[in-house]
């Protein structure tokens, strides 16, 4: 698979972009309505965004970019951060270092292999890394896509979500 650093930015500037619209999606919600179950697999809309961001920072880990891997496993995922206000805030430091890690990833960075512990599988196991960057990039997508309709859902209203309607800037 050959994956490029253009592929890498602009799927990074696509998930802050999209990040940024949940972020305004979710501005003032009350926690009840954050944490209600909406019967997706992550339950509710806080769960599913926290399991993303703490998907994002173990990714982050996994490629050398964080020192440190976030607490728990993915059944803790679900609870990375209490509110929407926090998980904003910590949404956009991430953001920003996803961004940053995309901005000085060369191509060739993106070749060979990478050798992690899966905790899902309880198991060491290597896959290419250009794999585990579109992991990356198609798990916040997936799982956008469920908070998308647990907006939807809620009442709320969801943001526009077409990679060719995002402003030039991202943001």
């Amino acid at each position: 698979m050959m994956l490029t650093a253009e592929y890498v930015a602009l799927m990074a500037r696509y998930n802050a972009w999209q990040n940024a619209q949940v972020t305004r999606a979710i501005d003032g919600v009350s926690r009840q309505v954050l944490t209600e179950d909406h019967g997706s697999f992550f339950g509710s809309i806080l769960g599913t965004l926290n399991h993303i961001l703490w998907g994002d920072r173990m990714w982050l880990h996994r490629l050398g970019v964080e020192d440190s891997r976030p607490d728990g496993g993915i059944g803790e995922s679900t609870t990375l951060t209490p509110t929407g206000a926090a998980w904003s805030a910590e949404r956009f430091a991430v953001d920003g270092r996803i961004k940053a890690w995309a901005g000085r990833v060369h191509s060739i960075d993106l070749t060979g292999d990478l050798t992690f512990y899966s905790g899902a599988l309880g198991a060491e196991i290597t896959r290419p890394v250009a794999a585990c960057v579109v992991h990356l990039f198609n798990h916040q997508t997936h799982h956008r896509g469920q908070v998308h309709a647990m907006l939807t859902r809620a009442g709320l209203t969801a943001p526009v979500t077409d990679i060719v309607f995002m402003p030039e800037g991202g943001q």
